[in-house]
């Protein structure tokens, strides 16, 4: 009880980033940009011959009492939700970890419910990113690996959102808090700031120098912040959220258009990609990630397991 205790104490997570009026849904130009030339170029060089290139597919929790009767077997109790969830998807998007950092015990019990395979991505804490945006956090970051540790081999990428409000006048100071991190960690930056993207010469700064640490820029892709597509890959790995709006037709187009993305991304050298489903609303983020994955295995020769939905067998069901 006292795992999900902890998951279930915070606000019921909603992505509300780039969300619009469901109106003028149909009025946005949803087409990918092109690669930056950047991203040909990495891909290039850090292309590894004879090792096969990961999709990892998963959604930004699991604790939905509304998916019980769709991929949770009815009555499936709340303390059994991670076990079903990682039986369909093969990584977690740990938003929970962004309101309280979880101690080493409570990784390890998150992780005694998953096979060797699966991932957790868990986010740094609101205290570290945005109460004392990523300045004096010696302690708490320290605080924060200890308890992920506990994820052992199940550890995926871990990320950060920088305050919305830093942009370009805070480089040096995201800066040094990238290079305080340990350099085994696999980190990932989400900037939100519209600077970073309006300010050619910011991106430049930022971009080459999340490369040159090794660090990975997340790819965001929500209705109403387009600039935050940017297609700047900065390692050989990716890292997408997907903002859906609730299985609108132009949920599918889009996916449609990111699937022959990644098989671009795949013949070119990426070595692993993490997609994230996320609607408004995270009740229908398991058709979507089906969907996702049927059209990944279909266009990219892979064989990425499908989410499995509960049959329905009578009237009363």
């Amino acid at each position: 009880m006292l795992l999900f205790a902890f998951c279930l104490s915070f606000p019921l997570y909603i992505m509300e980033f780039g969300r619009i009026d469901p109106s003028i849904i149909d009025k946005i130009n949803f087409k990918l940009p092109a690669d930056a030339t950047e991203t040909a170029h990495l891909l290039k060089k850090s292309k590894v011959k004879n090792i096969k290139p990961e999709v990892l597919v998963g959604c930004a929790k699991w604790g939905r009492k509304d998916w019980i009767g769709k991929i949770y077997p009815l009555k499936t109790k709340e303390a059994d939700f991670l076990r079903y969830y990682a039986r369909h998807f093969s990584c977690i998007e740990l938003n929970t970890t962004y309101y309280r950092a979880p101690t080493r015990k409570q990784a390890q019990a998150w992780r005694s419910k998953v096979g060797d395979n699966f991932k957790f991505c868990p986010k740094f804490t609101e205290e570290i990113t945005h109460s004392r945006q990523l300045s004096d956090v010696r302690d708490l970051t320290d605080e924060f690996l200890e308890g992920i540790s506990g994820f052992e081999n199940n550890l995926g990428p871990v990320f950060f959102l920088p305050h919305p409000t830093m942009g370009p006048k805070t480089f040096e100071t995201i800066h040094a808090f990238i290079e305080s991190l340990p350099k085994d960690l696999d980190v990932f930056i989400e900037l939100r700031q519209k600077d970073w993207f309006s300010d050619r010469i910011a991106f430049k700064n930022m971009f080459g120098m999340l490369e040159n640490t090794n660090t990975g820029a997340i790819i965001t892709d929500a209705s109403g912040r387009r600039d935050c597509v940017h297609m700047r890959l900065t390692t050989p790995e990716a890292f997408i959220r997907f903002v859906g709006n609730g299985l609108h037709p132009t949920d599918y187009t889009r996916i449609d258009d990111w699937v022959q993305r990644i098989k671009s991304w795949l013949d070119e050298g990426i070595q692993k990609v993490y997609f994230f489903m996320h609607q408004h609303n995270e009740l229908h983020s398991p058709e979507l990630a089906k969907y996702l994955v049927q059209q990944l295995n279909m266009h990219c020769g892979l064989s990425i397991p499908e989410p499995v939905f509960i049959q329905k067998t009578g009237l009363f069901d």
